[in-house]
């Protein structure tokens, strides 16, 4: 039986940081779905297919990752996809309390899938999708952070 797993994200926009884990765990996992959450309550720069569009694109050197969208339970997405395990990257340990908390929601909502974590590599530990915004947002370089056609998509929102 093959090993799946579901990372999942917002990945507004997608950064190395998310790379890393996505890479590590593609070398774990016979399969991974990297998710993009539909979120209505967040205000996100990229649409859900912008992107899913990037992800694709920055990802398509791995051949066992997917990519997908869903609105809903976590936890329904990975029975649709026969996942066992969800995969989250943990930067701090300010990260852990709420994974603590979603992790221990999805077991009881389905304690047949299991969470994974990794601890991000040290140098992204600071990186987040809002951080990367801001930057880009003040004409920051920012090619250190993200792949080169996340930034260049960074700097034609930011140009609208």
């Amino acid at each position: 039986m093959a090993s799946i797993a579901v990372c999942p994200g917002s990945f507004d926009p997608i950064t190395y940081g998310h790379l890393d884990i996505i890479r590590r765990g593609a070398k774990v996992f016979d399969k991974v779905y990297v998710v993009v959450l539909n979120n209505s309550s967040k205000n996100p720069l990229f649409t859900v297919e912008e992107r899913i569009s990037l992800i694709r694109e920055v990802t398509k050197d791995f051949p066992n990752v997917m990519v997908d969208e869903f609105s809903g339970l976590l936890v329904d997405y990975a029975k649709s996809v026969n996942a066992t395990t969800i995969l989250r990257g943990l930067r701090a340990v300010s990260d852990f309390e709420y994974e603590m908390q979603i992790t221990s929601m999805n077991r009881y909502l389905n304690d047949h899938v299991e969470t994974f974590f990794m601890m991000t590599n040290n140098q992204y530990s600071f990186l987040s999708s809002s951080i990367v915004k801001e930057a880009a947002k003040y004409n920051g370089n920012i090619s250190g952070l993200v792949p080169p056609a996340v930034e260049k998509e960074l700097k034609k929102k930011y140009k609208e």
